[in-house]
């Protein structure tokens, strides 16, 4: 076996050699992470740690594979036992073996957030609440933070402060809600997303010699990451490794620069704490960048050098020079996506650049339209990153829910999906009585549905449903999963529906079921450990659905083939690609209108601008317009502040943002006003201009370079004038006025030149 140290610089050498007691290890972009936690696990395993005993936390399944697939190349040989995978397919196989301990079954479903909402929709329903004042969307919002902060729900209904808010927000049955949610999901033998975290640590809190066991079996504890973990995976994460006399072999890798999913919960101080958490923790700063060029990996360090609380680091790169950043600035919209298309097509005729390595970053998913339209024009193919996904098919989930009743028949979701489908005349009025009959019998929807008083006619419909899953789970039991998915696909008349219907879509449809029923297959018929770490022997139907439930965006995802890439920059997060345009660079788009009003918030869009930025090997492209429809309307922004906090010397057109301009659109050369006087603007008292002495002029002799006057913003400078006729819009710099650069429709505005 060759040195398996060998080849790593020395700061990696040392993040991966120090593998006893905490270690922080703070990885910038590009700067061999994946790596780093590779041959960190190799050299444990190399130095007589057995696989057994560790477990690797990461964030999507694919990564956990590729980590093990290079584990083992670098070992030359095979790591069974090692657990490596997301939070959430983890700590579901440890759920799977102990459920029973908390009252589940191991059977247990999964919900995926269809289900939940639907569930909450029922809840509000039955509590003959407006659905208006308790959308399902904002309920299991709130519901996934509370249990992501373990406020259960008599926590709840006991704090007084929570309460009374929910008084003044007029949302007074929340509790009843969440109640009534938490208790239907247990009743149903279901768990949602954040329950597979929720309840497990329930289960290591009520039973101290399962929290015991696995701290015994996992000795080594290594979380890729960290920045993007919440209050919950930290806390089973200290559970797990911080206890008395417990030697604290935990290692946890990430760059708190890349923290950006606030809005999932995940928090920062999670990783700018740990030293606090971990006194004697040892930290190494992968400082060196093998991604990216010069240039851009000197805007980076500019950018986050404005966030206040950080890890200080010094990101370098070794690499050549390479090409400045360039600026798009352009008067629409519409322009944008036309000039981006062009640029596209310059990097693949004059540098050779091809489709899948090229990647149009935005902040809002609803950016996407205009670039959509001009790649078509310019026959140039692209993919949306982050679509509809296989298994979110309507026709996929149906026969899914199916399956979901073979191994778990008191899910209730399932069952309400598909006991009308294809439809058999079960309707709502039947499902109402059933529901009523489970509620007073205090059962599960599938025990009620055998039972309830109904009419002659709906109880033998319902009763050919209840026939096909009592079949379709003795087949599971006896023949297998495949031969169960088969039967229950022809047996509740999906296949024969999409055959009648003989049209390119049912056949499409037709064809999404052979796939589904085809990967059934290959899953049961695998020799290897599955990429979520499930052993041979645990190769059924159940683990199958599990497998499927806990797929990440990133494990969705096909390969690029010959495509151009779109999508938002929350979803590029661990990608790199060698052109990238971030683009719809402008003041409340990005950074957010909903981050104006807080430091933190704007904090963490600069985080991720540099996440952003940093996705791009050799070429980078920001772009801004001077207005975009938004809402139906035209509406007028700045430049983003982001823009002028990298330095002009990375920009192969600085004036385009820092001063003198040049662009589509045209004007004088105007001198732009600094970020500081921009975004910082000091108060000043204004000038009053009664309206004695006040005579406007025609909007069609407002002419830029003129000094004018305001009869509220006072006397200020025409920067630049943009559009036609009705059209024309005025970039006016007001010096008296706290925020001084305005935008003004000439044909409104009253101007008097001076």
């Amino acid at each position: 076996m060759s040195d398996i140290l060998s080849g790593l610089n020395e700061i990696q050498k040392k993040a991966v050699s120090q593998i006893d007691g905490p270690v922080m290890v703070i990885a910038g972009p590009g700067s061999g992470k994946t790596r780093v936690l590779t041959f960190r696990i190799a050299y444990m395993i190399q130095q007589g740690i057995s696989p057994h005993n560790i477990l690797a936390l990461t964030f999507t399944n694919k990564a956990a594979r590729e980590m093990k697939d290079r584990i083992e190349k670098v070992l030359q040989g095979n790591v069974a036992g090692l657990w490596s995978g997301t939070f959430h397919s983890l700590f579901a196989r440890i759920l799977r073996i102990e459920a029973e301990h908390i009252g589940y079954p191991t059977s247990f479903t999964i919900y995926d957030t269809d289900d939940s909402k639907s569930l909450l929709r029922t809840i509000v329903k039955e509590l003959n609440l407006k659905k208006d004042d308790y959308p399902a969307n904002q309920l299991l919002s709130r519901i996934s933070s509370l249990k992501s902060n373990l406020i259960t729900p008599r926590t709840y209904e006991q704090d007084e402060k929570l309460m009374n808010s929910d008084k003044i927000a007029n949302r007074r049955a929340f509790h009843k809600i969440y109640s009534r949610y938490v208790a239907r999901c247990k009743q149903a033998g279901a768990m949602d997303f954040d329950d597979l975290l929720y309840r497990l640590y329930e289960l290591f809190q009520k039973k101290p010699d399962i929290l015991t066991k696995y701290r015994e079996r996992f000795k080594y504890i290594l979380v890729d990451e960290f920045q993007d973990t919440n209050f919950l995976q930290y806390a089973i994460i200290r559970k797990l490794s911080k206890y008395p006399g417990s030697p604290k072999n935990i290692c946890i890798v990430g760059d708190d620069a890349q923290s950006i999913y606030a809005f999932r919960g995940a928090t920062i101080d999670n990783i700018l704490d740990f030293e606090k958490d971990f006194k004697s923790a040892q930290v190494f700063k992968l400082e060196q960048n093998y991604r990216s060029t010069p240039h851009i990996v000197a805007a980076a360090n500019e950018v986050i050098a404005k966030n206040r609380r950080q890890i200080e680091k010094k990101i370098w790169t070794s690499q050549g020079e390479g090409e400045k950043i360039r600026i798009l600035k352009t008067v629409s919209d519409n322009e944008e996506g036309k000039r981006i298309a062009d640029q596209i097509m310059e990097y693949k005729n004059r540098y050779h650049v091809p489709n899948q390595e090229i990647a149009i970053l935005y902040r809002t998913n609803a950016q996407s339209r205009v670039f959509e339209d001009y790649l078509r024009r310019y026959n140039i193919p692209y993919r949306i990153y982050g679509g509809l996904s296989f298994y979110q098919r309507k026709e996929i989930k149906d026969l899914l829910a199916y399956l979901r009743l073979l191994i778990n028949p008191s899910d209730e979701e399932a069952f309400k999906r598909v006991v009308n489908y294809p439809k058999r005349g079960i309707g709502n009025t039947t499902m109402d009585k059933v529901m009523e009959h489970r509620t007073r019998e205090g059962t599960d929807l599938y025990t009620a549905a055998q039972t309830a008083p109904l009419s002659p006619r709906a109880r033998t419909q319902l009763n050919k449903f209840l026939k096909v899953i009592r079949a379709g789970i003795n087949k599971n039991e006896t023949a297998g999963a495949y031969e169960a998915a088969e039967y229950v696909a022809n047996a509740s008349g999906i296949i024969k529906t999409f055959k009648d219907e003989n049209t390119t879509e049912s056949l499409n449809r037709l064809e999404n079921i052979e796939a589904l029923l085809n990967g059934i297959k290959d899953f049961m018929d695998e020799d290897e450990v599955s990429e979520l770490g499930i052993e041979v022997e645990e190769r059924t139907l159940a683990a199958y659905i599990q497998h499927i439930a806990l797929l990440t965006d990133q494990d969705n995802d096909s390969e690029a083939e010959e495509k151009i890439t779109l999508m938002s920059i929350h979803g590029a997060k661990g990608l790199e690609f060698d052109a990238i345009f971030v683009v719809g660079l402008e003041e409340n788009l990005f950074p957010s209108f909903m981050s104006m009003e807080n430091e933190k918030d704007i904090d963490e869009e600069r985080r991720l601008f540099y996440v952003a930025i940093t996705r791009a090997r050799k070429y980078l492209t920001l772009s801004f317009s001077n207005s975009r429809y938004r809402y139906g309307k035209v509406v007028y922004n700045r430049p983003s502040r982001f823009l002028e906090e990298i330095n002009a010397e990375n920009y192969d057109n600085p004036n385009t943002v820092f001063g003198k301009t040049s662009f589509a659109g045209g004007g004088a050369e105007t001198t732009t006003p600094s970020a500081r006087t921009r975004f910082k603007p000091i108060k000043k008292k204004k000038t009053i201009v009664a309206p004695a002495d006040f005579t406007p002029a025609s909007s069609d002799e407002i002419k830029e370079g003129m000094e004018v006057i305001h009869q509220k913003f006072g006397k200020g400078k025409v920067l630049k004038i943009d559009g036609r006729n009705d059209s024309r819009v005025a970039t006016i710099y007001f010096n008296e006025i706290d925020t001084p650069q305005r935008r003004i429709m000439l044909k409104f505005a009253k101007l008097q030149i001076v």
